[in-house]
């Protein structure tokens, strides 16, 4: 269950948000509202191959973001991974095009993003339902071309 004190944060106005861009922090918006996850990004081979395995828990504020270099079709999994998490495959311009929800811990089956993606954000599981998070929602980080971004920094 998620506190009154982590919705009140996860939920506070975009204006609050609008010059605030940093490498630890998501912001997504959407029909939902907004909502803030402090991040650790991960943006070569090896941060990408660990991702979050053998973690026990991970703040309900809190998430992993998956950067890569270019456009393309992204798969997960989630070997060695001890937490169900939602994954949020976003393309280049920051818009979610597929959420995996509830993806199972340890399991190893290939779960599919889509093509032409350059980001995946990994929440706990069953969090990006309960917050309202659908595809076509978008999400601002500096990682964007900020150029081409759906909310630019």
């Amino acid at each position: 269950m998620i506190s009154r004190t982590v919705l009140v944060w996860l939920f506070l106005g975009q204006a609050a948000w609008a010059q605030n861009c940093s490498d630890a922090v998501v912001y997504l918006k959407g029909e939902f509202g907004s909502a803030r996850f402090s991040v650790e990004v991960a943006d070569d081979e090896k941060e990408r191959a660990t991702g979050l395995m053998l973690r026990e828990t991970l703040a309900s504020s809190a998430g992993m973001l998956f950067v890569y270099p270019r456009p393309q079709s992204l798969s997960f999994w989630m070997r060695n991974t001890l937490i169900p998490l939602d994954m949020i495959f976003v393309d280049p311009k920051g818009v979610i095009r597929h959420i995996h929800h509830q993806a199972q811990p340890l399991d190893e089956t290939p779960i599919p993003g889509g093509r032409g993606l350059t980001h995946v954000l990994e929440i706990n599981g069953g969090l990006a339902k309960r917050l309202g998070i659908d595809e076509g929602d978008v999400l601002q980080h500096p990682s964007f071309d900020q150029t081409e971004a759906a909310w630019p920094c």
